[in-house]
């Protein structure tokens, strides 16, 4: 008994230190030049009208704040990262007052997607992997909740509902944990990352990707800064 709990407590202080010397990588994303205006939507279902009474909706190509930080970007680890299976609880992709929420976000692969009907109407969620295994279910009742997963990285799924034409989001799928999602005014942070050298990659629906090299010590902060750019007009 003595020997387990003793294998037992050096577990536990290796996974403590483990953790106290891990990194972080934090910073803003910035949007670079004019986005175009976003497109407003036209209400095709009576219920979605009652649901977001005086609310407008529109597009959400381009979430800017106030000082450019640029919402909606995923931030991950693209190289240098080793696999690690999903231990997180599940995540939820929700549709709401007619939206997919979250707009962008990303989860590991084999962890559990909770897609979440939380209108009084009919939603259909289409995911529309290329490398992954697609889905396309109906969703009729309020508080319907499906649980999917996806088994390979894929950065982004796109989904969509066939119901109500405005309704995307954007599904980053990786094998490992290091990523986040810029807030609304672009931050984003990314703890608990082991010392190595990594490339970084910043993707948004509409502004592309960009990478940079980062390298960390033990213990590290790293804060960026990063612009990605609004794309010329075509």
């Amino acid at each position: 008994m003595r020997t387990q709990n003793t294998c037992l407590t050096v577990a536990v202080l290796v996974g403590s230190l483990s953790a106290l010397s891990a990194a972080e990588i934090s910073g803003k994303v910035k949007l670079n030049g004019t986005p175009p205006p976003e497109a407003s939507m036209k209400m095709t279902d009576p219920v979605c009208s009652k649901e977001r009474g005086a609310e407008t909706i529109s597009s959400r190509h381009y979430v800017v704040g106030a000082d450019k930080g640029l919402a909606n970007v995923l931030v991950y680890i693209k190289e240098g990262a080793a696999p690690k299976p999903a231990t997180g609880e599940a995540a939820l992709l929700d549709q709401t007052k007619c939206e997919y929420q979250p707009y962008v976000m990303g989860l590991q692969a084999g962890q559990k997607l909770k897609i979440r009907n939380s209108d009084p109407t009919l939603h259909n969620v289409n995911a529309q992997p290329k490398i992954n295994k697609g889905f396309n279910i109906g969703q009729p009742v309020k508080g319907m909740v499906a649980e999917k997963t996806f088994d390979k990285p894929e950065v982004f799924v796109r989904f969509k509902c066939d119901v109500h034409p405005w309704m995307f989001a954007y599904v980053g799928v990786l094998d490992h944990p290091y990523f986040a999602v810029t807030d609304k005014d672009g931050s984003f942070k990314i703890s608990g990352v082991p010392a190595g050298k990594y490339t970084l990659e910043m993707i948004h629906p509409k502004c592309g990707a960009k990478t940079m090299e980062v390298t960390l010590a033990d213990s590290d902060i790293k804060t960026l800064d990063v612009t990605l750019d609004v794309p010329a007009a075509k």
